[in-house]
C-alpha cells in the first residue's frame, strides 16, 4: 500500500507539473513610469528551450496579439540541438506578426552555446533572416522622440563571453537598457551606467519546492536570494524573467512559464546627473 501510495503521488507530481508548463503568465513591470504617461513597452522573453517547450506559436500570438509593442527583446537559450533551429522559425513568424514599432533584438545563451559553431552560426543566421538584431557584446541606438534610447546586447556571462567594455563602446548619453542572459553580470556592473537591465537563465527554479536548491551552482546572486522576479543592486533596477520554456524534465513545480512586458520610462540617469550638476 506504502509503495502505490508514493508511485501514485510522484506520478501527481509530475503530472501537476507538466500541466504547469502550459499555464502561463504574463507579467507587467512599470520602471519609473507615471500616471497619464504612455511608457515604451518591451516585450521580454527568454529561455525557450525549443526542445521543452509547451506553448505553441498559435497559443503566444492569441496571448499576444492585442498588445501595443515598442519592441521585442529575446534574452537566450533558444534550443541547443541542430534539429530544434527549424521549430524555432514559426516563433519567429508570430513575433513578426506581432509588429513592435522598433524590431526585435536577441543575444544568446549558454545553451545556444553547446551547439557546434557551424550550427550556431545557422541559429544566428536563422534569427536574423526573421528579422532579429543579433547581438554579442555590441550596440544600437534608437532615436525615441528624438531621444537616443542605446540597445546593449551583453554576451552570456556563465560561459565567458561577456565584454562589458565593448558593449558600451561609442555610445553616448542616453536611456540604457541591457540585454543579457545570466543576470549574474549585474555584479560585476557597479561603475557601469545601466538604468534597466533584463535577462533569464534560472527559470525561477523551475522546481522551486521547497527552494531551489539546485541552483546554487549558479552563482552568487541565487545565494542572494534573487532567482525571478525584478530586484536592484547598487541602486538599479534588473529583472530576471522565468522563462517559457523548461530544461531536462518538462515540468515546472513552483514556477511558470513568463512573457513579460517591461513599461518603461525612458529618462536616463545621465539625464538627471546632468541636471543636478547644472542646477549647482
Amino acid at each position: 500500500m506504502l509503495v502505490a501510495f508514493i508511485v501514485n503521488l510522484l506520478f501527481f507530481i509530475v503530472y501537476k507539473g507538466y500541466k504547469n508548463t502550459q499555464n502561463i503568465v504574463i507579467n507587467n513591470v512599470s520602471i519609473n513610469t507615471k500616471q497619464n504617461e504612455h511608457p515604451y513597452r518591451v516585450l521580454h522573453i527568454s529561455d525557450m528551450h525549443l526542445e521543452n517547450i509547451s506553448i505553441t506559436p498559435e497559443q503566444l500570438y492569441e496571448s499576444l496579439r492585442n498588445q501595443p509593442i515598442d519592441l521585442i527583446a529575446l534574452t537566450g537559450d533558444f534550443l541547443d540541438r541542430k534539429r530544434s533551429i527549424p521549430k524555432l522559425i514559426p516563433y519567429l513568424k508570430v513575433f513578426n506578426k506581432l509588429k513592435p514599432r522598433h524590431g526585435t533584438y536577441a543575444v544568446f545563451g549558454n545553451h545556444d552555446y553547446v551547439l557546434s559553431h557551424p550550427n550556431f552560426l545557422k541559429l544566428k543566421q536563422v534569427l536574423e533572416e526573421y528579422g532579429c538584431k543579433t547581438m554579442q557584446n555590441e550596440n544600437d541606438v534608437l532615436m525615441i522622440n528624438g531621444k537616443p534610447l542605446n540597445i546593449i546586447g551583453i554576451d552570456d556571462f556563465s560561459t565567458k563571453r561577456s565584454d562589458i567594455h565593448k558593449s558600451f563602446k561609442g555610445l553616448a548619453n542616453g536611456y540604457n537598457l541591457v540585454l543579457t542572459h545570466d543576470p549574474n553580470i549585474v555584479l560585476r556592473m557597479k561603475d557601469v551606467p545601466f538604468d534597466y537591465l533584463i535577462s533569464g537563465h534560472f527559470h525561477g527554479g523551475q522546481i522551486h519546492w521547497p527552494k531551489p536548491y539546485h541552483l546554487v551552482k549558479m552563482g552568487k546572486l541565487v545565494r542572494m536570494n534573487m532567482v525571478k522576479g525584478l530586484h536592484h543592486h547598487d541602486g538599479k533596477p534588473f529583472y530576471i524573467s522565468e522563462g517559457l520554456g523548461q530544461t531536462g524534465l518538462n515540468i515546472r513545480i513552483g514556477s511558470r512559464p513568463e512573457i513579460t512586458f517591461h513599461n518603461l520610462r525612458l529618462k536616463s540617469s545621465t539625464d538627471k546627473i546632468e541636471k543636478t550638476a547644472e542646477a549647482v
